[in-house]
């Protein structure tokens, strides 16, 4: 019989393993989103059994400070050690182009359910996107859309519907998905490619940047086999 998958056990030894929430800071404005992300964090280091002090990751974040818009980077290692980084705030768009990867994630994977830093495969897939893309979206090993490198997909159906792949597929607990989710603006629906083709509208959400309306460079244009 398998030993079962113990998840502090699978993050030893590794020193740079790191629990991951990144958000906005706005001069005079509160963090959005800032409860669901310390509920998601929470939920990471109880899962991962890494001690985590709310209380200590909000003071560092008040501690935030500047004139201009950051991009906030707050990681919780596994001794417990909070810490805050801060970049400037990314270029707004409105709108981003996306293809489909050829590479196939396993739905069951369960680091994809947390945000850490074991993200090679996203991170080589951002530094690999050519001119002309923005994003690219994954399937997973049953062919069911996941997500982006850096975001969760959104599909208005002809009937109007919401909808985003559910866990299930193999995608992170996006805070912004989990937003509209809380709302009752989207519903959680398994996804293929075809619903991609059928939608009246597709979005692509993070926390960070908002909504973008997404483009699919679908079959025939030039980066539909991108990998």
């Amino acid at each position: 019989m398998e030993s079962p998958f113990c998840p502090a056990d699978a993050i030893k030894g590794d020193a740079d393993f790191r629990l991951i929430e990144t958000f906005g800071y706005i001069p005079g404005q509160v963090i959005t989103r800032l409860d669901l992300h310390l509920a998601r964090l929470t939920a990471s280091a109880a899962h991962f059994d890494i001690a985590f002090d709310p209380s200590a990751a909000r003071r560092s974040i008040a501690a935030i400070a500047g004139e201009d818009p950051l991009r906030c980077r707050l990681t919780l290692a596994a001794d417990g050690r909070v810490d805050v980084t801060t970049a400037p705030m990314p270029q707004a768009a409105s709108q981003w182009r996306f293809a489909i990867s050829q590479t196939r994630l396993d739905a069951d994977d369960p680091f994809l359910r947390h945000k850490t830093t074991r993200r090679t495969l996203y991170d080589q897939a951002r530094e690999a996107l050519p001119k002309g893309l923005d994003e690219i979206v994954f399937l997973n090993n049953r062919g069911e859309l996941c997500e982006g490198t850096i975001t969760n997909l959104i599909l208005t159906t002809a009937e109007n519907e919401q909808l985003t792949p559910p866990l299930s597929s193999g995608c992170l607990p996006g805070i912004y998905r989990q937003s509209l989710l809380d709302a009752g603006c989207v519903t959680e629906a398994v996804l293929r490619p075809e619903d991609l083709a059928n939608a009246r509208q597709i979005r692509l959400v993070n926390s960070l940047r908002g909504e973008m309306q997404a483009i699919w460079a679908a079959d025939g244009e030039e980066f539909a086999s991108f990998a």
